[in-house]
């Protein structure tokens, strides 16, 4: 039987998961807006998946212009917390999705970054607006 350490370690690699996605859906997203224009793509003028993206990066730049920390990385830490790990490598998948979604810069470097991703965001749908079916 798995002790509950060990579980609340892989839902804290589960959390870590979850997060990692969402930032891919954020940045490969607008990727998948702008190549999918060009190419004639119907899933990038889909008013749902446009509306969710918009959405995905509005709240986290909100998030990061209101000092807040992101509920995912707050949940994350205290499932590590409970489960007696103190860092992020400890787990395979901890490691590695650590090491890509987590950076050492200042809180305003990330402001800022949200920021312009959030506005090449607007843009996109400003420049290629989404089509109701």
């Amino acid at each position: 039987m798995t002790s509950p350490t060990t579980l609340l370690a892989l839902l804290a690699d589960a959390v870590l998961a979850l997060h990692t996605a969402l930032v891919l859906f954020v940045v490969g997203g607008l990727a998948y807006v702008l190549i999918g224009a060009r190419r004639g793509w119907r899933g990038t003028r889909g008013w749902g998946f446009r509306l969710a993206h918009l959405l995905a990066i509005g709240i986290v730049a909100a998030q990061a212009w209101l000092g807040q920390a992101c509920p995912l990385t707050l949940l994350e830490m205290a499932l590590r917390r409970r489960a007696g790990q103190s860092s992020y490598g400890e787990s395979f998948v901890a490691h590695w999705l650590g090491r890509l979604l987590y950076w050492d810069l200042p809180h305003w470097a990330f402001t800022a970054i949200y920021t312009l991703f959030a506005l090449a965001v607007l843009a996109a749908w400003w420049a290629l607006p989404p089509r109701r079916r």
